[in-house]
């Protein structure tokens, strides 16, 4: 049964002053519109009348930068989410917003509504990407809101984006060093989309741009996923979910790299065929090293285990990943299968 469930409240772009150049919320915004306190308590109504049984429900504010509407309508939907929270129908409020958006009042008020978890579109702890991409902020204002919502006891969260204009491998692997330090809760990554109407977009026609080829794409955020998982960062989500606004029908061929419905699945096979390439490495080592001392063997059959949350990444997209596994090892016959006794990212392989 599912465990943990978020009841999205879609609060849009005006609550940010700033225009990024690769921010589509101005569309966004013109489609939707603020809701109202009424729209938002049906919107929780009708999560709860599907979410019966899950132990933690979240209501979420996303969309713009929360905590940049006008105070006073901050406290409105607060107000809205701490009445479900007092009364045990709900566990938790979430929000997101700006790093430039966080002070001292306004966390006196997120602490009075109860407020459990704030996550900060850093996107970038390089100030050089930073300034191309026109944030409006810099890397010592992401560093000084995640202590000061960290000190108030709130859970941070930091949004990192991979292959904004300026950005590189190295600046990736910065970015995710910078946010381990900080002590996140949780993180998400979000490879940059090229959408319609932004200025990413006039930036990609006039040749200012290169978008990440999906090799470029994987390989940067498997770096800054294995970075923050092993610091035990909970990392939320992977590549932007598939929306009316977000689709593969809309992004067409121009996002064909950085955008892909499972991109999360394509990053973590990219780790399981890394870290069972090197146990493989490692066999096939040890069996070399026993026939120049004299005992040939025979082509080996060799079992390669993982935990079962793991073991669709082991295998791969239309068993990619397994294909892979078995053209590197000629002299294995490769087997795949589940290990109860393993969890998570864990692997270990076996003769037979």
């Amino acid at each position: 049964m599912k465990k943990h469930a978020i009841i999205p409240i879609f609060i849009p772009h005006i609550g940010c002053g700033h225009a990024c150049v690769f921010c589509d919320q101005r569309q966004i915004t013109a489609r939707s519109g603020m809701p109202t306190i009424a729209e938002a308590r049906e919107t929780i109504e009708t999560w709860l009348t599907t979410l019966g049984g899950v132990p933690e429900v979240e209501i979420s504010f996303f969309g713009g930068s929360f905590t940049g509407i006008p105070i006073e309508m901050q406290r409105e939907y607060l107000s809205l989410a701490k009445e479900y929270k007092d009364a045990g129908r709900v566990t938790g409020i979430h929000m997101s917003t700006r790093p430039d958006y966080i002070n001292d009042e306004i966390l006196d008020l997120l602490s009075e509504m109860t407020v459990d978890a704030v996550e900060l579109g850093v996107q970038s702890f390089d100030d050089r990407v930073l300034e191309a991409s026109k944030r409006g902020h810099d890397a010592k204002t992401a560093r000084r809101a995640s202590r000061m919502i960290k000190n108030r006891g709130i859970s941070l969260g930091i949004q990192l984006m991979i292959g904004l204009p300026g950005d590189s491998l190295e600046a990736c692997v910065y970015s995710a060093r910078e946010t381990v330090k900080l002590e996140p809760e949780l993180a998400r990554l979000y490879p940059t989309l090229i959408l319609p109407g932004t200025e990413l977009h006039a930036m990609y026609l006039a040749g200012a741009y290169t978008p990440l080829s999906r090799e470029e794409a994987v390989l940067r955020t498997k770096e800054m996923y294995e970075i923050l998982m092993d610091a035990g960062i909970n990392i939320m989500r992977v590549g932007l979910k598939s929306t009316e606004i977000i689709s593969s029908e809309r992004l067409g061929e121009l996002n064909k790299g950085t955008y892909h419905p499972a991109f999360r699945q394509l990053v973590e096979s990219e780790i399981a065929k890394e870290r069972v390439s090197a146990l493989l490495d490692e066999f096939v080592y040890e069996q070399t090293a026993a026939e120049a001392g004299g005992m040939p063997m025979d082509r080996q059959r060799v079992t390669v285990l993982t935990s079962s949350e793991w073991f669709s990444n082991l295998i791969g997209q239309h068993g990619k990943t397994r294909d892979q596994l078995r053209a590197s090892y000629p002299s294995l016959m490769l087997d795949f299968a589940q290990d109860e006794d393993l969890s998570g990212p864990e692997f270990r392989v076996r003769p037979g």
